[in-house]
């Protein structure tokens, strides 16, 4: 994108009630239209050389919008036919369109669109409610040049990125006013190849009406807390992490992501003597603490406590999660914790922050199936819990039902231990006053940011190294 993305993201119906709410405060349909048409034309010309082009149109308002970008492509010189899957209702504003397309019609065939130089699919947009098939599929799947959608890939799903179907892999996404959910969730990411998001005149004034509850996660969403002159390490938090007997490397990367992340006191507290000697072999800024749950919980500034990272999923670490649960403290849950409680979703209620992958997603809560939003908000309200699922896609719900979706995380996230990172990070902003949704998200992103600057060849201890860059980085956002 050549800019960021205003942060809100809208459900198809919600981009619905958008346009419906702009027409009705005395914005003209056809001039919404001609202004996305003309986007997706200079989009054409910006991207793609002046070819044999092929505009697919489908009956509605999408199908409008690329009979406009034909008209305008025309006009700028370009070789262009418009193949209509079916005509517009008329009286629509897509009918006005294609009436005012006076160029040459192909037949919309497979055939047709394997000929082609440059295909603009405006067959369906992103509220398509049923399966794409017959036709329309099988004339998207023949194209072989490269495609431009408008909104999204024909057959995507706008609010949840699943294929519906079959979608074609497109080059270059033009879409408008503000993203959709799938556009960030995968595969619609991926599906949608670049994509550009275009102003075509409507107010934000109309987002209230929308009623919208998901966001793309980035700076603008939170704000991240800024030490007072008067700050000491109490006031920044203390974050004490449960380490397990084995898995230590773990809790020491948690640790050290909680202290480079701004926690003002971090603690591990040891099973036995012989971890607590193998915690104390590492990051020396970090306490190791031998004492037992009850004991470290009658001290009142302990307010913020991590779970999971090297826990064995077992009864035991249930006990402790709700032992601490129950205390009062804000408890960030991850792995161990997690797996502890599959199948006892009501095991994690209180809990502040929930990060499980899709695998501890599955055990705990049942499969996610394919509309990811829908899953973790209802994970989220069952629990009371902000509910982290981790992935390419990081989906962020909290108990209210807000929702944010993150998509800037790169690939080299993928290897063992940043999980635990992450949930460091997390712990160590709720311990200087962030809420657990932004405290969520505003991690989600810090994580990838880390990886991004660093790059391939990352290890999860690289993370924690690049946290300070990647704090500047969003103070500066």
């Amino acid at each position: 994108m050549p800019s960021p993305a205003p942060c809100e993201l809208l459900t198809p119906a919600e981009m619905t009630r958008a346009d419906a709410l702009a027409i009705a405060g005395g914005i003209p349909g056809p001039r919404l239209m001609l202004a996305a048409g003309r986007a997706v034309a200079r989009a054409a010309q910006h991207r793609f050389p002046p070819g044999r082009t092929l505009v697919l149109a489908g009956p509605g308002n999408n199908g409008g919008d690329g009979y406009v970008a034909a008209r305008l492509l025309e006009q700028a010189g370009w070789p262009v036919a418009v193949a209509a899957l079916a005509p517009p209702r008329p009286g629509s504003d897509a009918a006005l369109a294609a009436a005012a397309w006076r160029g040459p019609m192909a037949p919309f065939t497979p055939a047709e669109a394997a000929r082609a130089a440059l295909v603009v699919d405006a067959v369906f947009g992103a509220g398509l409610t049923r399966d794409l098939d017959g036709p329309a599929a099988e004339t998207l799947a023949a194209v072989r040049a490269p495609l431009l959608a408008v909104d999204v890939p024909s057959g995507l799903d706008g609010a949840t990125g699943q294929m519906r179907g079959f979608a074609p892999q497109a080059a270059l996404t033009v879409t408008f006013f503000r993203l959709k959910p799938g556009h960030l969730l995968l595969p619609g990411r991926t599906l949608c190849g670049e994509t550009r998001l275009a102003d075509i005149g409507l107010p934000a004034a109309v987002l209230p009406g929308t009623r919208a509850r998901a966001w793309r996660n980035a700076p603008g969403l939170w704000q991240l807390p800024a030490p007072g002159a008067a700050a000491h390490k109490y006031s920044r938090g203390h974050v004490t992490i449960l380490g397990g007997a084995a898995m230590t490397g773990a809790a020491r990367l948690a640790a050290g992501a909680a202290h480079r992340a701004g926690a003002g006191l971090v603690t591990i507290a040891a099973p036995d003597a012989a971890s607590a000697a193998l915690y104390r072999a590492g990051d020396p800024g970090t306490i190791v603490s031998e004492a037992s749950l009850a004991a470290l919980l009658e001290d009142a500034r302990r307010r913020i406590w991590l779970l999971g990272p090297g826990l064995p999923p077992e009864p035991a670490t249930r006990a402790a999660l709700r032992l601490v649960i129950d205390a009062g403290r804000q408890v960030v849950a991850d792995a161990g914790a997690l797996v502890a409680c599959a199948g006892v979703p009501a095991a994690l209620a209180g809990a502040a922050v929930l990060t499980p992958h899709a695998g501890e997603f599955a055990k705990v809560f049942g499969e996610p199936g394919p509309d990811r939003p829908a899953a973790v908000r209802a994970a989220a309200a069952r629990t009371g819990a902000v509910v982290l699922l981790k992935g390419a896609d990081t989906t962020i719900a909290a108990p209210d039902g807000r929702l944010a979706i993150n998509a800037h995380a790169p690939p080299w996230l993928a290897t063992g231990g940043t999980g635990d990172v992450l949930a460091g990070i997390i712990a160590a902003l709720l311990g200087q006053g962030m809420a657990p949704f932004e405290a969520a998200c505003a991690a989600t992103w810090l994580h990838g940011e880390a990886a991004f600057r660093h790059g391939p060849g990352l290890v999860a201890a690289d993370l924690i190294t690049l946290l300070p860059a990647a704090l500047r980085a969003a103070g500066e956002a």
